[in-house]
């Protein structure tokens, strides 16, 4: 048998990318004074730009495209682009490694902020014919605006978990069976060259008809990525056609506070938007759901279930992106309060799906 997953410390049932379509209210309304988790601060990526005093001036000729962009590059006609930086980003004592890298696209493969990136790894593989062919495209969720992480649409960000295989026999990881991509990325320089496809996606693109709207996202581990380009769109851009007056409420889910992602960032957005951000950890190995047990996400969103529940039926939208391990335990949960507040879950489901207001990437 195979030793526990890093993962399952986070995220129970994990042997469960599946996608799903994507509701109301002014942030001021029903909502309590926000809170903030007393979690030990976490790691900063100190390679990008602070957080900015004001918010950022940028490009704005990146928001003029009224079609959001897919498929620029492909496989057969793919952009190379070099890394600017890679950082670890996680503390000792988190569950593995995750590393931030910024690659330098010169805005040669615009998007919009919820949409992947592909990565197509150096090196051949035999086919199930035995011949050699170049590896497959693997997709990472982009983890900064359109405006990169230096305000000037000049680059892109990736959140990468280096994948590894703990040999049980071997009693060490077996070097074998790593993650070609993740760990390509994770090993990169500055000047290492990537070849890049994408952007794709539309599943978790950010709605901004409406600027006032909730946004209520769940992330597991570097699922964190498309919602911090949604956050740092919100609240460190000046971008004048989307000025965010309603309220983001971020779920997040890790195993310790050494693995939180991007929280020096988060914290920043909680102080000068208090009425507007609202940041919840669900920190498996330190905190105890109401019976006993681990803090899993699910837990930690139950605790706020009335009032998730009421912001959905006023129009909020809510996001889940992550492993797929995080969607079943939140779905149950979110079922059972349902009958409990005498609510038939499958219609009320079914409406967040027909209005758009459920969005789902799980890998």
């Amino acid at each position: 048998p195979l030793p526990p997953s890093p993962f399952s410390d986070v995220i129970p049932n994990l042997n469960q990318r599946i996608t799903m379509p994507a509701m109301r209210l002014n942030a001021r309304s029903k909502v309590n004074a926000p809170r903030r988790s007393p979690m030990a601060k976490a790691v900063a990526v100190t390679s990008i730009p602070a957080p900015p005093a004001k918010l950022a001036k940028v490009p704005l000729e990146l928001e003029e495209p009224k079609e959001v962009p897919l498929n620029t590059w492909t496989s057969k006609k793919p952009l190379i682009v070099k890394v600017k930086s890679c950082e670890r980003i996680v503390g000792p004592k988190a569950t593995g490694e995750t590393c931030h890298i910024v690659l330098e696209t010169d805005n040669k493969a615009p998007f919009w902020e919820g949409q992947s990136y592909g990565v197509v790894p150096p090196g051949t593989k035999m086919n199930s014919k035995g011949k050699e062919v170049p590896h497959g495209v693997r997709l990472y969720s982009i983890a900064s605006t359109r405006y990169g992480d230096y305000f000037d649409g000049k680059t892109a960000s990736l959140c990468v978990r280096r994948a590894t295989y703990w040999d049980p026999e071997m009693n060490k990881e077996d070097p074998a069976k790593k993650g070609i991509c993740s760990n390509f990325l994770c090993d990169s320089k500055p000047g290492t060259e990537v070849t890049l496809t994408g952007p794709t996606g539309k599943i978790l693109l950010l709605p901004e008809e409406d600027p006032n709207n909730v946004h209520i996202m769940c992330a597991t581990g570097t699922g964190i990525a498309p919602f911090r380009t949604y956050l740092r769109r919100m609240f460190l851009e000046d971008v004048p056609n989307f000025r965010f007056g309603g309220l983001a409420w971020l779920f997040m889910g890790v195993a310790n506070s050494d693995a939180k992602l991007y929280d020096d960032e988060f914290q920043v957005m909680s102080e000068r938007f208090p009425d507007q951000f609202r940041i919840d950890y669900a920190i498996s190995r330190e905190q105890q759901n109401k019976d006993g047990g681990k803090m899993y996400i699910q837990d930690k969103i139950e605790e706020y279930s009335e009032e998730v529940f009421d912001l959905l039926k006023n129009g909020a939208h809510i996001y889940f992106c992550g492993l797929k391990g995080m969607l079943p335990g939140i779905l149950d949960m979110l079922e059972r309060v349902a009958k409990d507040q005498g609510l038939n879950w499958e219609e009320f489901y079914e409406g967040l799906k027909e209005n758009n207001q459920l969005h789902v990437e799980v890998y």
